[in-house]
């Protein structure tokens, strides 16, 4: 087990892929702001604005902080095990209330103007990423914070706790752009064919919220690139197996 005390090295081109995935997840964020501002006249709880505290509530929630959450465990290599893990739920904590606060925001309206719900596609997925996501994470905060699970429990659900991270991930990206392309076809119409500015500009941060989804799902497929455990955690590791199962640390 010596490749568990040597130090923690950072892969060298880990911190310029990351910085890339920051540097679109803010432009993404400051332009679907700008959208808002420039074409649907900003935001506001109240009025006819407050249907565009949902696209930015989401963009902020499900895409930004979801897609932050999952590279902590890439960003903080150095750190303990247990300053990783609570920092990791508690960026799906506030993406989890940000994006409630989206829907919450979307419903309301619909209903102070009498429109229908859950009647498009993007409808449908928005609401089977959001449940999903409460799932993930609650599923995840007990077996993984809340001291009750064994050890092996902990080991067979990681995989699938990864698996369904990244693919939530990826279907919130989805639902983004279908939100984006049917507010674009409500307001626009057969104008969206002409090239109008604000076409073009929802276009473009389309392609920003594809590359911001491609980048975080290929920096947490490098396997290179995955958080080594330090030898004091694997150590906590065997003692919690020891714990939980019975098992001796010389058993593996």
């Amino acid at each position: 087990m010596e490749s568990g005390l040597g130090p923690v090295s950072t892969p060298g081109a880990l911190p310029y892929y990351v910085a890339f995935s920051q540097l679109l997840g803010l432009t993404v964020v400051a332009m679907t702001g700008a959208w808002l501002g420039l074409y649907r006249g900003g935001i506001a709880w109240e009025g006819t604005l407050q249907f565009n505290v949902h696209p930015l509530c989401m963009v902020i929630g499900m895409i930004f902080l979801q897609g932050d959450a999952l590279l902590v465990y890439r960003v903080f290599r150095k750190e303990a095990k247990r300053t990783t893990k609570a920092l990791h739920g508690l960026l799906h904590v506030f993406a989890f209330i940000i994006a409630l606060v989206g829907l919450v925001a979307v419903f309301d309206y619909h209903k102070k103007k009498s429109y229908a719900d859950l009647y498009s596609l993007h409808s449908w997925f928005g609401i089977l990423v959001f449940v999903l996501y409460f799932v993930q994470w609650f599923v995840g905060f007990s077996f993984f914070l809340f001291p009750g699970a064994s050890f092996s429990l902990r080991s067979r659900y990681r995989p699938q706790h990864i698996f369904f991270g990244a693919t939530i991930f990826l279907l919130s990206v989805g639902t983004a752009l279908l939100g984006l392309k049917e507010a674009l076809l409500f307001k626009l119409g057969s104008q969206y064919s002409t090239f109008q500015p604000e076409g073009v500009l929802a276009n473009v941060l389309g392609l920003l919220l594809a590359c911001f989804g491609v980048t975080v799902l290929y920096i947490l497929a490098q396997a290179d690139w995955k958080r080594p455990p330090q030898a004091e955690e694997q150590a906590l590791s065997m003692d919690f197996k020891t714990l939980t199962e019975g098992d001796s640390p010389s058993s593996q």
